[in-house]
């Protein structure tokens, strides 16, 4: 590994407030009669992908947009419950542009970049008004303006929600939007399509081989750049809040291309997530972080009290830790922080719920006392949607007995590198979404990712994709050498999949052993000594799957096996560079806790003088030996502090 290189993120200079206004006017643009001549790849139908796609379109380019769902509409955008923040002030609190700003750095413990942020918090009331305008059926007061709710890490209500369905819905407003312009013939969409590779030619992106979920089939792709928007990798521990699709192959397959791979450790720990329930489970379920409103987490002070029913343990036998512990902040501070919290409860042998090895990892989050202060019907009315999601998978009425929550993997911050125009380190490669990095630092404020997905798609990369495509010529419809070689690449690799010479065991049962080792070396809590034996774990691991995993039936059909077997051996590979990564940054900020860098009551410990960057990974040929760039954080209008939320 070396040090010695430094990355630049091209952000504009001079005020924060007007960088991206300033940059706007010096990018390129590309005449609107000429636009037709140009088309773009988008990878990936969620929310940044699709209001990109819609958005081009509008512009008049030619795209292709490609999802691996049966429609866009499934994308894992649904699955973000709880809201989208902006900077509206509409509840004249003291919001501003600059406070949603500074929340969003502070939350991430510093590990961001300002440019980024700020451009952020300052799109952020764009997408609101875009979003009504497409119809986002948002709460509203009786007045009719619309409504906003608090979430973590912030003290003012800047959070737009419809009821517990914001992701969903805001979706379904980049939908039709998109829907509109295939109606129109500016998008060729592609559903039940994965992508496999990406085809490079003379060291530009100019498009991607995909397969036909359905048929099978192989098909190449040629465009003037290639956008991938196909979210995070949380799937890499198995078990996660994502849906059981979600994968990295999209953007590892273009980290081993040479787009670097930053800060790939940074991988959020939600806590209000519903508890595993068994060792045969294969995901997991997210409460939204918009029930820490109302609802009060709690845990037995007496572990005596753990098996009790807890509408039978009376309150002064009861732990509010987080209101104990942050009473500034309550139940509404950030996740990471909460998340160590509930894991030091549950380690002090006061968890509830069942038992896993052992232990029993859950905490109570009680909606009793809102229920008393404002009736039942005001409370269904907010999160009813929610309630009735958990009574499904429990069993349980948490109108009646308090739910039962322990922090689950979420969000990955980490993702492709990107510069301030969100273009890869790959000539006309772009990422936006949770597929990049770019503005999550070390740990995700709640109600951010749609807020980011959004404002890549609508907003920003529109813009910086015109001004690469004004310094390109259209590429020619010619037959392309690099073509047929990624062809046969994305052959072979399907051959050895199916072909293991002692094939043996399910991609699952491979996927399972990979998410155990990072979950217990990689996951809340982190050590010199754990990630070492990680990664020699992993490669052992690897080498075993490559040998053992069984992959029935074949390459020409319907083969979700051979699907699964494919994106899990992509986190196989993954999963070692989230560990060397976790390795070498020796420092404890956000969700990256290294025990070493832990104040005695569990807060993270930064050393800005040495771990002030952005962890930038070269892939070498060597998925055990990646090269380290960093990129220098640098903070001109605000001063890295400490991250006290008390």
């Amino acid at each position: 590994m070396s040090d010695e290189m430094q990355l630049d993120g091209h952000c504009p200079k001079g005020q924060l407030d007007q960088r991206w206004t300033q940059h706007k006017y010096n990018l390129r643009v590309v005449s609107p009669a000429n636009r037709k001549h140009y088309r773009v790849i988008v990878v990936g139908t969620g929310l940044a992908g699709a209001s990109a796609a819609a958005s081009l379109a509008e512009m008049g380019y030619q795209v292709k947009t490609f999802c691996f769902q049966d429609s866009p509409r499934r994308a894992h955008s649904i699955a973000a419950q709880g809201g989208i923040n902006a900077a509206k002030n509409y509840h004249n609190d003291g919001d501003s542009v600059w406070r949603l700003f500074y929340d969003m750095i502070k939350g991430g413990d510093f590990r961001a970049r300002e440019s980024n942020v700020f451009r952020l918090a300052e799109l952020s009331t764009a997408i609101i008004d875009q979003a009504v305008a497409q119809g986002v059926p948002f709460a509203r007061e009786y007045s009719g303006y619309l409504a906003n709710r608090s979430f973590g890490g912030a003290q003012v209500s800047r959070t737009f929600y419809a009821r517990g369905q914001t992701g969903q819905q805001l979706l379904l407003g980049a939908y039709q939007a998109m829907s509109r312009q295939i109606a129109e013939g500016h998008i060729e969409h592609h559903s039940r399509t994965e992508m496999q590779d990406l085809i490079m030619i003379d060291g530009q992106a100019k498009g991607i081989i995909t397969r036909d979920l359905l048929t099978g089939e192989l098909t190449s792709h040629l465009a003037d750049c290639v956008l991938l928007c196909t979210g995070g990798y949380s799937n890499a521990f198995y078990l996660s809040t994502n849906a059981k699709g979600c994968n990295t192959s999209a953007i590892w397959r273009a980290h081993k291309h040479g787009a670097l791979f930053a800060n790939p450790c940074f991988t959020q720990i939600h806590p209000t997530c519903i508890p595993q329930h068994g060792e045969l489970q294969s995901k997991l379920t997210l409460m939204s972080e918009s029930l820490r409103n109302d609802g009060r987490i709690w845990a037995p002070k007496n572990p005596a009290d753990c098996g009790r029913d807890p509408r039978e343990i009376l309150e002064h036998d009861r732990d509010y830790f987080l209101e104990r512990m942050y009473p500034a902040f309550g139940n509404l501070v950030p996740r990471d922080i909460a998340s160590r919290a509930v894991k030091h409860i549950c380690d002090e042998g006061r968890g509830v719920g069942h038992e896993i090895n052992g232990q029993k990892l859950g905490v109570y989050l009680d909606f009793a006392d809102a229920i008393k202060e404002q009736g039942a019907d005001v409370i269904n009315e907010k999160y009813g949607n929610l309630f009735e999601m958990y009574q499904r998978i429990t069993a349980e009425d948490p109108t009646q007995v308090p739910m039962r929550i322990y922090p689950a993997v979420h969000y990955t911050m980490g993702g492709l590198w990107v510069d301030y125009n969100l273009m890869t380190t790959i000539d006309g490669l772009f990422a936006g979404g949770e597929a990049n990095f770019s503005d999550h630092g070390a740990n995700r404020l709640g109600a951010s990712a749609l807020m980011q997905g959004l404002a890549d798609g609508y907003f920003i990369l529109p813009a910086t994709i015109s001004d690469y495509l004004a310094r390109q010529k259209p590429l020619s419809d010619n037959d392309y050498p690099e073509v047929t070689q990624a062809m046969a690449e994305v052959r072979a690799r399907l051959d050895l999949l199916l072909k293991a010479p002692e094939a043996k065991y399910s991609p699952d049962h491979f996927h399972r052993q990979l998410g155990k080792i990072l979950w217990d070396n990689c996951g809340m809590a982190r050590n010199a000594d754990a990630l070492g034996k990680a990664v020699g774990e992993i490669t052992d691991l690897r080498k075993q799957f490559w040998r053992q995993v069984k992959v029935t039936g074949d390459d020409q059909q319907i083969n979700q096996t051979l699907e699964r077997a494919g994106r899990v051996a992509d986190f196989m590979e993954l999963a070692e560079l989230m560990c060397l990564d976790a390795l070498q940054r020796e420092e404890s900020c956000g969700c990256h806790a290294r025990v070493e860098h832990l104040t005695p009551t569990g807060e993270v410990q930064r050393r800005d003088i040495d771990y002030s960057y952005v962890s930038a990974w070269r892939y070498t040929g060597n998925v055990s030996k990646p090269e380290l760039i960093k990129e220098p954080l640098h903070f001109d209008f605000v001063s890295p502090g400490i991250r006290n939320y008390q």
